[in-house]
């Protein structure tokens, strides 16, 4: 994988449906209800918490300075990360500074 970003992404995902499809099996395997609860319980929570996690590494990594892959054709956080804040801007600030900007014209 050419950069972190993807790297956290394929991991995540191997890791999760690895982690998913031996808990499966283990509560095909045992046929027992209290079992299968627990792995009902676990992949819920695995699923809940496994692409935060891999979030919150690849935005602490973005804005710590790790560049992006030589051939990634866009940087869709580029400009709108306030340092001091620590608050990202949406889109949605661009498209009403454009419409307050053709209304005053």
């Amino acid at each position: 994988m050419p950069d972190l970003y993807l790297r956290i992404s394929v991991t995540t995902k191997a890791a999760t449906l690895g982690i998913g499809l031996l808990l499966i099996s283990a509560a095909i395997y045992f046929n027992e209800i209290g079992i299968t609860s627990r792995v009902l319980a676990i992949i819920t929570f695995i699923l809940l918490t496994a692409p935060v996690g891999a979030h919150m590494i690849g935005r602490a990594s973005y804005f710590s300075g790790v560049k992006l892959w030589s051939k990634s054709k866009e940087d869709d956080l580029k400009g709108k990360y306030h340092p001091k804040t620590h608050g990202l801007a949406s889109g949605m600030d661009e498209i009403k500074e454009k419409n307050e900007s053709k209304k005053s014209i």
